[in-house]
């Protein structure tokens, strides 16, 4: 086993290495160091498992201190996963034109600093970390130059320096009150305080920053944009929407452990989280652009991440984190099929889109698999996640709520699937790169196994046990069939000839307009605060 601190180390120094190679070689070689990093990441995953946390003091200097690395469960999950995309991203872009040695450069160095935040015990080395691949990420959207992609690329780096900018304000205040900065240190510390309303300010300031970072409502309008992005190269938007998007979703679960002992706002953000997944998919379905469409139902989906999370339960808590993992995948091969359709078909707009399945038949398929996957069908690693939410919720206004959001993706992936059936005006089937069908086809197959070894893979994450019994899936499957059927009629009945959500494409929040709804989400967690407190 290596040293957490390689592990965040090796990408970047590899990927600087190997600008020294020629590029037909240096690609081999990549794959090959990134599946020794997967394997790397899965024996840390395995120590941690059996023998519980690591931490690593890098120069020897005491806790609280120096820098200090920790990999506990959630966070060697987190590694493992952005190492096993990473990997397949690398291999989808092989034989693309654009993966160079500045791009695979940029690529690995975002993995190493994913992994840095997700392994990072300080909340100022997180800051500098996020501060970083901020950077990065803009090249990356911006690395075609094309004039659209340019715009969204300052606008997400703007947005995201003034959100981070909140966050420096509230841990120089934290640290004054406190002294420390270490998560472990920090409850600690934080358990002392005695008086509550001392911490507002601090913890209003960064749990704006992580909200935007999450993309909660009303805080989610440069997500489209970033992953959106209609140059972005696919394996950009994949990253960011299936595992980038979850490090804000990472950090509010750090930030809520921290202060929980003084400040509880669980119940607040399950109804921003149940807003946030409303808007998501109500924006989702007004959509005729194929990535856009991907990108706000992302929206939606964290909404019912942080809903999940926020419950208070055990089921919807630990249902929350392994819908964080199955979105990872799906929505990564939605992205890479969605890239992969538009490059064959020379649009993004679906209703120029039929065709799919008969023109690109590994595309179709892998595209079929990852909507059962996000819709939650019996079987598929959605249900077993979206099925623990909503048992965590039994008994309460979110069970019913969750049927609705469900009910919402189902309409969303019923209009998105339409690109998959009728004549093409392509006549010959596709001939698409052996390793971009392969790369989708595993993705997708890994949201059927998700499912059906649900159980399993979660008592395997996370050292808990969720059985679901036979009953449970009969009425699951119920639901999902009337859910469907209802989605069905609902389309084709009141929004197949008229999409009547279609003037929310006008709305378009600007850079001040962003910078004003961080300012008063900000205001109002203050307010929210004072009041509760």
């Amino acid at each position: 086993m290596i040293n957490l601190h390689w592990l965040i180390l090796l990408p970047i120094i590899f990927g600087t290495v190997v600008k020294l190679i020629p590029l037909k070689t240096a690609k081999k070689l990549i794959v090959l160091f990134q599946a020794a990093l997967l394997l790397s990441s899965a024996m840390i995953f395995i120590e941690v498992r059996k023998n519980g946390t690591i931490l690593e003091n890098i120069g020897g200097w005491p806790d609280t201190i120096g820098i200090t690395l920790r990999a506990d469960l959630l966070a060697s999950a987190m590694v493992l996963l952005t190492c096993l995309l990473f990997l397949a991203m690398i291999t989808f872009v092989q034989n693309k034109h654009y993966a160079d040695h500045l791009f695979f450069f940029l690529f690995l160095s975002l993995e190493s600093l994913i992994v840095g935040i997700f392994l990072s015990n300080d909340l100022f080395n997180i800051f500098v970390l996020i501060e970083a691949a901020t950077l990065i990420i803009t090249i990356l959207i911006m690395y075609k130059k094309a004039n659209v992609a340019i715009y969204d690329g300052m606008m997400y780096f703007l947005i995201n320096v003034v959100a981070m900018s909140f966050f420096l304000m509230g841990l120089g205040m934290l640290y004054k009150k406190i002294g420390v900065l270490d998560f472990y240190a920090l409850e600690t510390a934080l358990s002392q305080v005695k008086d509550p309303q001392s911490l507002i300010l601090p913890y209003a300031f960064m749990i704006t920053a992580v909200s935007l970072k999450a993309a909660l409502m009303p805080l989610f309008s440069w997500l489209p944009k970033a992953h959106g992005t209609p140059s972005a190269p696919s394996v950009v938007s994949a990253i960011l929407s299936g595992l980038y998007v979850k490090i804000g979703i990472y950090l509010f679960i750090r930030l809520q452990t921290a202060f929980l002992p003084l400040i509880d706002t669980s119940e607040l953000f399950v109804i921003l989280g149940f807003i946030t997944a409303i808007v998501g998919f109500v924006l989702a379905f007004a959509q005729n652009d194929l990535k856009l469409l991907l990108a706000y139902s992302t929206v939606s989906q964290i909404g019912l991440i942080m809903i999940g999370i926020n419950m208070g339960t055990p089921h919807a808590y630990w249902g929350g984190l392994y819908h964080i993992m199955n979105h990872a995948v799906f929505k990564s091969t939605l992205f890479l099929t969605a890239g992969m359709i538009i490059t064959e078909y020379q649009t993004r707009n679906m209703n120029e889109i039929k065709g799919v399945f008969r023109h690109m038949p590994t595309v179709g398929v892998a595209t079929v698999l990852s909507i059962l996957g996000i819709v939650g069908a019996p079987l598929f690693n959605g249900s077993i996640s979206k099925y623990l939410i909503s048992y965590g919720s039994t008994g309460t206004w979110i069970e019913y709520g969750l049927i609705f959001i469900n009910l919402g993706t189902i309409i969303v992936f019923v209009k998105y699937s339409q690109l998959l059936f009728g004549d093409s005006n392509k006549k010959e089937t596709a001939h698409s790169d052996i390793l971009e069908k392969a790369v989708v086809l595993c993705l997708s197959i890994l949201c059927f196994l998700g499912g059906i070894l649900g159980s399993a893979l979660i008592t395997l994450l996370f050292k808990v046990n969720f059985p679901v019994d036979l009953l449970s899936d009969g009425i699951k499957l119920l639901l999902f069939l009337a859910s469907l059927l209802i989605g069905i009629l609902i389309y084709y009945g009141l929004f197949k000839k008229k999409n009547y959500f279609a003037v929310f494409n006008s709305i378009e929040l600007g850079f001040n307009e962003i910078c004003l709804s961080i300012t008063l989400f900000f205001a109002f967690m203050v307010v929210y605060l004072k009041i509760t407190l």
